[in-house]
């Protein structure tokens, strides 16, 4: 009996637009020259270790001012059941952070990053003042400022010229009663800890020694 064995040839058009399909992480030769630059890469070291230390303060922050820890817990499943919640508080959405690439530029990036703490830093001031244990959510906002002040140094650094700052809009909570309080400060925090998990990822994607570190 004759066996018939069928080869399948895949046009080499196929196989490029294959080869295309997975995001490539590149960026304009001038945005490549400056990450590598020493003051940025520098800027870059100093923002992800004060992004990692708002991290690590969120949980003892969110102790400190969550009175109802049985039902508003920081790493919950049901945190999902409040989502729709943030919209009636008044809190915005979130400015989306991911790894530099060709479909998300370091301009973008940047600027997203800036919006996004300016935008935290005005909750947590707001809600502050209707807590009565705030001195946590102090240090937090102070932390926060020193972030944001790293990452308009790399903007100047892009920009060259002098960054023109984006005026945050201002933030209107309605949080009348004291659940309202406990549940916008809630979803700051879980909001604020994404966004800084999002900031820690692009910034590690800018660091030019993990690279080293992998062909190493």
């Amino acid at each position: 009996m004759n066996v018939l064995i069928a080869i399948v040839v895949i046009p080499c058009s196929l196989m490029a637009s294959i080869g295309r399909s997975a995001p490539l992480q590149q960026q304009t030769p001038k945005s490549s020259a400056l990450v590598e630059d020493p003051d940025f890469q520098e800027l870059v070291e100093r923002s992800r270790s004060l992004a990692l230390k708002i991290l690590q303060s969120i949980p003892d922050t969110h102790k400190s001012c969550i009175h109802s820890q049985n039902t508003l817990q920081l790493n919950s499943p049901d945190n999902l059941r409040f989502e729709f919640m943030a919209n009636s508080i008044g809190i915005p959405p979130t400015p989306v952070v991911t790894p530099v690439s060709e479909n998300f530029s370091l301009n973008t990036s940047l600027k997203n990053m800036s919006e996004g703490l300016h935008q935290f830093s005005a909750l947590l001031s707001t809600i502050s003042e209707r807590l009565q244990n705030k001195n946590k959510v102090v240090e937090l906002m102070s932390d926060i400022k020193d972030l944001t002040i790293q990452i308009n140094k790399m903007q100047k650094m892009l920009h060259r010229d002098s960054v023109v700052q984006s005026t945050p809009a201002p933030v209107s909570l309605h949080i009348d009663g004291h659940y309202e309080v406990q549940l916008a400060a809630h979803l700051t925090l879980v909001k604020l800890q994404s966004f800084g998990q999002d900031i820690v990822r692009c910034l590690r994607s800018l660091d030019c020694s993990e690279d080293e570190n992998t062909e190493s």
